[in-house]
């Protein structure tokens, strides 16, 4: 595993990147002095952004349809737990965009090879928040599994 966005796991496999740029912004503020440098004092965390990069082939790796999964949950407009395959926890982010480029097509139409841009955007205010999120998303999923049994079982 070489990273997991929720439950959705990166792997050389599934979708391979080849690129992660990880981006922390910080806020200062600062304040002019007559005769003297201003001075700045620190605001607070600013942005965090990571855009991961790569290249499929789907001969041989992934295909489209890992690109599909992400869209679905860039659809639900939830924020999902990033996790490196080293044990890091990054926090929750949000998929604010995934661009896909298609190019050198079979005579099916089909592409043998996908580039792909996928722009995450942190969105927790601390570890405590993140982990309050992942139970209320661990519930929400419980709920909908055991709904979806019991109407099953109500079917046989």
């Amino acid at each position: 595993m070489m990273m997991s966005l929720g439950l959705f796991v990166f792997k050389l496999s599934s979708l391979p990147y080849q690129n992660i740029n990880h981006q922390v912004n910080y806020n200062w503020g600062e304040n002019a002095r007559f005769g003297q440098r201003a001075v700045s004092q620190f605001l607070g965390l600013g942005q965090e952004k990571l855009t991961l990069k790569g290249q499929l082939l789907p001969e041989l790796t992934g295909g489209a349809r890992y690109l599909q999964a992400l869209q679905g949950m860039a659809d639900s407009g939830r924020a999902w737990p990033l996790i490196e395959g080293t044990g890091t926890i990054y926090g929750m982010f949000i998929i604010e965009s995934l661009v896909k480029d298609s190019g050198e097509f079979n005579t099916r139409g089909q592409a043998r090879t996908i580039t792909f841009t996928l722009n995450l955007k942190r969105v927790d205010e601390s570890q405590a928040a993140m982990f309050g999120d992942l139970l209320a998303q661990a519930e929400g999923l419980y709920n909908k599994a055991s709904s979806a049994v019991s109407s099953v079982i109500a079917g046989v």
